[in-house]
């Protein structure tokens, strides 16, 4: 082996005691916190009081939060579940799944977008242009954490992760900086359709690339991945890309109907004028 990287870095940025920083918490709130300055700037362009972002904010922390706990025991540990559901809300957060996360922030954005009464294909195709971009935060505090690890390869790129003892031999697939690349040009690009048309992007567009995107690439990329959990080594294909297969197919239905719509009037809000949904804001 002559083209190799090794990844010997720490998880923790420092820790005094039993207290620490690690390098995946910093990232996973960086992602909100970036996210919520994007948002302020289309909230900005389109019209709208930046006031309506504070309960976005809270929901999108919580149904994200709470989205990827739950999908992570309901579809890779469900006997946990089952003994102890409140471990979902019970710190450490360690175990998160991206699809339950996914489905999380649509209830979530659901449940918001009712309240203020804002179209829920509009906010959520703004929405994704921010979780592109935490699902690269998060694939990065992946990369520290030197857990999700590819497979073995012969790459020059490949990784040797000396602080994941399980995987130390040879060098492996750095399938965590894959995704991380991919989300970020995703996120480039939803921002890019959405700057060039802003409030007259058809609504579902940036939803359904977001979806095709995402979890194609996942689908795709799931073949130089290790299994997370020892189930998944008698199945075809494992969990993550059995969940992307409908993520997909949803996204082809959003993509689709936004194309059929997109000579339609684009209404931010649905039974309320911009002026009433500030004021609700």
């Amino acid at each position: 082996m002559f083209g190799y990287i090794i990844w010997d870095v720490n998880p923790e940025i420092f820790s005094i005691g039993s207290f620490s920083i690690r390098w995946y918490g910093l990232l996973f709130a960086s992602g909100f916190l970036v996210g919520q300055r994007i948002m302020s700037h289309i909230f900005r362009k389109e019209g709208l009081k930046e006031t309506l972002l504070d309960s976005l904010l809270l929901a999108m922390v919580i149904t994200t939060v709470i989205g990827a706990r739950f999908g992570h025991f309901l579809f890779y540990e469900p006997e946990v579940l089952l003994k102890n559901p409140l471990q979902v809300i019970t710190p450490p957060f360690a175990g998160l799944a991206s699809h339950g996360a996914a489905i999380g922030i649509l209830l979530g954005l659901f449940i918001y977008a009712r309240s203020k009464k804002i179209s829920f294909l509009w906010v959520v195709d703004r929405i994704v242009i921010t979780v592109a971009l935490a699902g690269c935060f998060i694939r990065m505090g992946n990369l520290m954490n030197s857990e999700i690890v590819g497979k073995v390869t012969t790459m020059p790129w490949g990784f040797v992760f000396t602080h994941n003892f399980e995987f130390t031999q040879y060098p492996r697939h750095p399938a965590q900086l894959y995704e991380a690349i991919a989300c970020l040009v995703l996120c480039l690009l939803l921002f890019w359709i959405w700057n060039k048309r802003k409030a007259q992007t058809p609504q579902g567009l940036l939803l359904g690339v977001f979806l095709i995107w995402v979890f194609g690439l996942r689908f795709v990329i799931e073949f130089f991945k290790e299994n997370q959990v020892a189930f998944e080594n008698e199945l075809t294909f494992n969990m993550g890309q059995i969940l992307s297969v409908p993520a997909v197919l949803l996204g082809v239905f959003f993509l689709v109907y936004a194309l059929k719509n997109k000579d339609k009037e684009q209404k931010i809000f649905t039974d309320a004028s911009v002026e009433e949904a500030n004021r609700i804001g």
